[in-house]
């Protein structure tokens, strides 16, 4: 398949990969972590970040290439599987490229020994594709859709990465008006903030599911929340993340995908959460920055005439729950923060939710459980964006100060 024109030598996608500097830059945390996360979770024993100008493939990460020098951190495009992407504009998913029409001619199944793999694009901010976010095995694979949704979250992350790295670039190349930079720094960290924030959370059958939040303010903070189909159901968490920043956006985005990544493989919030745990530690570690992240991890899963939840609130605020009758109970028991403790300690508690009963997490605003339980009200239960609305004004109003954390509420409510 000839890939040499079109796409490749499109002009204003080599002005984007020029753009990213990162053409013959040595490794970056930001980006290994990613990689090496990738081969962990997919078990693949090869992972790169590759961006791509019309003569190469240049891997900005390689998990599995033992070399360090520049020379032998590239190939010839020809050569790259990368080529594909970047002709269809869109994933490649080869389960043996001795086989596949598009790839049997490829030299690397020779000189690399490729034979399966999966990549996905890495974008630039302005939408071109710079190059690929890719696994590689060595034999012939059936690749699932967890292994493609999980691949596909991370290329998300890599493409978050570059977008910052071009920003702050921007920013050092225009120190002769630092203010004007750095407000554009900011509102990109914001965007990536509220990134981690859905526009819409998903249609899930007998649910009525909703959420309201207020930023803190100009400074990026770390909120996120989401919601995920599971193998028996569905996920549904919040966080918050120790710091302000770039940094807490970055933590926020590695905790946001661990997350959707393990809720695609497992339905046990204690297995999810160990694995964020994990995946926590090896980034303070490698990052220098000490912090820690709480998480209410709910998992439901539909039963006769309900739902069946089950939560982890790893130094979380417990969830309430008000019953269809009006009467309000709190729904968790608080455990260890995530990413500080050598050894994690979490406690799932599980109940049975019936129609009209109504589900409510939040971040860790400084709110009473009595003024809390009067803003979820004794009534019945209203819609759910009605409630979190109502709760959120209700937070917000409960100090004397100003709140200048985030404020997020999720409210569920069996139909």
């Amino acid at each position: 398949m000839n890939t040499s024109s079109g796409m490749l030598t499109l002009p204003g996608r080599l002005d984007a990969v020029r753009r990213t500097g990162l053409l013959d830059t040595g490794p970056e945390e930001p980006f290994d972590r990613l990689t090496r996360l990738a081969c962990e979770l997919l078990d693949a024993p090869f992972g790169f970040v590759t961006v791509v100008d019309e003569r190469r493939s240049f891997w900005k990460s390689c998990v599995g290439i033992t070399s360090n020098e520049l020379a032998d951190r590239q190939n010839p495009v020809g050569e790259s599987f990368c080529q594909y992407i970047i002709a269809t504009d869109e994933p490649v998913i080869i389960g043996d490229a001795r086989l596949d029409p598009m790839t049997r001619d490829n030299p690397s199944i020779e000189s690399m020994g490729v034979i399966a793999w999966a990549g996905f694009p890495v974008r630039s901010p302005d939408g071109f594709v710079l190059g690929s976010f890719c696994v590689v095995d060595s034999r012939p694979r059936q690749w699932t859709a967890q292994d493609l949704r999980t691949l596909e979250v991370l290329s998300h992350a890599a493409g978050g990465e570059v977008a910052l790295r071009v920003a702050a670039d921007a920013a050092s190349r225009e120190a002769d008006d630092a203010r004007a930079a750095a407000d554009r720094y900011q509102q990109l960290a914001l965007t990536m903030q509220e990134s981690l924030l859905p526009r819409d959370l998903p249609t899930i059958d007998g649910l009525d599911l909703a959420a309201a939040y207020r930023l803190g303010g100009d400074d990026v903070l770390g909120d996120f929340y989401d919601a995920v189909q599971t193998p028996t159901g569905w996920a549904l968490f919040l966080g918050d993340v120790a710091g302000r920043g770039a940094q807490a956006a970055r933590t926020s985005a590695l905790a946001k995908y661990t997350l959707r990544a393990g809720a695609l493989r497992a339905s046990s919030p204690a297995i999810v959460l160990t694995e964020l745990d994990s995946a926590l530690h090896r980034w303070y570690a490698e990052t220098t920055a000490p912090g820690f992240v709480t998480c209410a991890y709910l998992s439901l899963r539909a039963s006769e005439g309900g739902f069946v939840a089950r939560i982890c609130t790893a130094g979380h605020p417990a969830a309430f729950i008000r019953r269809a009758d009006g009467s309000v109970e709190a729904f968790g028991q608080p455990s260890s923060p995530l990413g500080i403790l050598p050894r994690l300690s979490i406690r799932i508690d599980e109940t049975e939710l019936r129609p009209g009963d109504l589900l409510v997490l939040r971040t860790d605003a400084p709110i009473d459980d009595a003024a809390l339980r009067a803003g979820l009200g004794t009534g019945p239960a209203d819609h759910a964006q009605a409630v979190a609305d109502t709760l959120l004004d209700h937070m917000l109003q409960a100090t004397e100060t100003p709140i200048r954390d985030d404020t997020v509420v999720v409210a569920l409510r069996i139909r």
